[in-house]
């Protein structure tokens, strides 16, 4: 997934990621930590963080906690979305 991130504004493609349930895991990864870099849009699910005992205050500044509403928001501003299950 963060290699078609990084694919999608290479060619100039606006990338919002938002980490939910299982994959708030990745978000001290150095792949997605890397797609902050590059102007990737990330937030993050503070309830799965919570839920999965990921701790919020590593989390990088420049991702956004954030509840479902954000990712509501998401979905009905995208010309497409894509989701990773």
């Amino acid at each position: 997934m963060a290699r078609l991130a990084q694919a999608a504004v290479t060619r100039g493609v606006e990338v919002y990621l938002y980490l939910i349930d299982e994959g708030v895991r990745n978000v001290r990864d150095d792949r997605y930590i890397g797609l902050l870099d590059v102007g990737v849009k990330m937030s993050v699910c503070a309830y799965g963080c919570q839920q999965h005992g990921v701790p919020t205050n590593n989390v990088d500044r420049r991702a956004s906690l954030s509840g479902l509403v954000v990712l509501s928001g998401i979905i009905d501003g995208c010309d497409r979305f894509l989701a990773f299950t």
